[in-house]
């Protein structure tokens, strides 16, 4: 059953990312299990203080303010959570989301680029977006300048766009597209992760970006440049298995570097709607995964591997450097059981940083 106090409690609580939490429910079954053991799994893995768990009223404050906002809170799980979505290792255990939630469900396609787009690519951006909600499907992007903007704005004037954004639902960036938000959430739905009151901040923006890709079927990318967030949204398409497609730019522009470097490493080409198109896949959401993945973790018994010599194999694998966690598998002697109990004891403890695109990294002890 539903416990959505319960469930928004364990995502909030301290040490607790979008993997821990996906572990911990396989392990545990409920958020409420999950939470009165805690306290335990800290202790045992070595951590000297209790997780800070937030209380049934800060849980219960924060739905009544998304309530208060006109957005609905929809947990991994439940029936309205987006399919494709679910698919990502690292899927957001709680999106709210202002508008209808049910067109999440439809094939989407992301279109991201640069801020400082040029005019032509803000066309280019509003063409595709048009042409791709007149053919039924939703457009995704970020709400940002630019591309973006660009994006939602030709996606508008004929179906359903979705706007992911990098803070709380009441926080709204940038400030001038309020309105482009609200219209937004009239015709189709923002999407946030983080609590309303969350100022947007620098490293929110790629948990943003994998919502972004994680939504969509392919991501275009128009005028990106090296070392750009669009690059991040291209290179999570890539690890989440969705088709990437860049547009040509000018070689003189700096802008356009990072989306022509994509079309070298074999991005598809791409002009028009018929270039996106003829290259989707015949995709079909795989039965199941609207729910946490199963854990080879069945019950809270202790895996068959030492727990403290698990995760000294793993501090002593891990470095600053974010590696993806099917790398470290491959590497690490650990049975699937013992490496998902280490993974989780070590975030918990504040070892290690669960980052989008289902990476971590070692966090250096102070």
């Amino acid at each position: 059953m539903s416990d959505p106090i319960a469930q928004l409690r364990l995502i909030r609580t301290d040490g607790v990312g979008p993997q821990t939490y996906r572990r911990l429910i396989a392990r545990f079954r409920t958020a409420a299990a999950a939470l009165a053991a805690l306290p335990g799994i800290a202790r045992n893995a070595g951590r000297a203080a209790t997780p800070v768990i937030p209380s049934m009223a800060q849980a219960r404050a924060e739905l009544d303010r998304h309530a208060e906002l006109g957005a609905t809170p929809i947990f991994l799980g439940d029936t309205l959570y987006p399919p494709l979505l679910a698919e990502l290792p690292d899927a957001p255990p709680m999106i709210a989301v202002r508008g209808d939630a049910a067109l999440l469900t439809r094939p989407t396609i992301a279109i991201v680029g640069a801020r400082n787009a040029s005019v032509n690519g803000q066309r280019i951006a509003e063409t595709l977006a048009e042409d791709l909600a007149r053919a039924g499907y939703g457009v995704v992007s970020g709400l940002a300048r630019g591309i973006d903007g660009a994006a939602h704005r030709g996606a508008l004037r004929a179906g359903v766009t979705f706007a992911a954004i990098p803070g709380g639902m009441d926080k709204i960036y940038p400030p001038e597209h309020a309105d482009l938000q609200m219209r937004i959430a009239e015709a189709g739905a923002v999407i946030a992760e983080s609590p309303p009151g969350t100022a947007p901040m620098a490293r929110h923006f790629p948990k943003r970006n994998r919502i972004i890709a994680g939504l969509a079927l392919g991501v275009v990318v128009i005028e990106a440049a090296h070392r750009s967030g669009s690059l991040i949204t291209a290179r999570m398409a890539l690890d989440y298995h969705r088709e990437l497609f860049a547009v040509p730019g000018s070689p003189l522009d700096a802008r356009c570097q990072g989306s022509n470097d994509l079309l070298r490493q074999g991005a598809h080409f791409t002009e028009n709607l018929a270039d996106i198109l003829n290259n989707l896949p015949h995709y079909r959401v795989r039965p199941g995964l609207a729910a946490p993945a199963p854990s080879p973790i069945s019950a809270p018994d202790v895996p068959e591997t030492d727990p403290q010599a698990a995760r000294s194999q793993l501090t002593e694998l891990l470095s600053a450097s974010p590696m993806p966690v099917d790398e470290i598998a491959r590497r690490c002697h650990l049975s699937p059981a013992a490496l998902s109990a280490a993974l989780m004891e070590l975030e918990l403890i504040g070892r290690i940083e669960a980052l989008p695109g289902n990476r971590v990294g070692l966090i250096a002890p102070v």
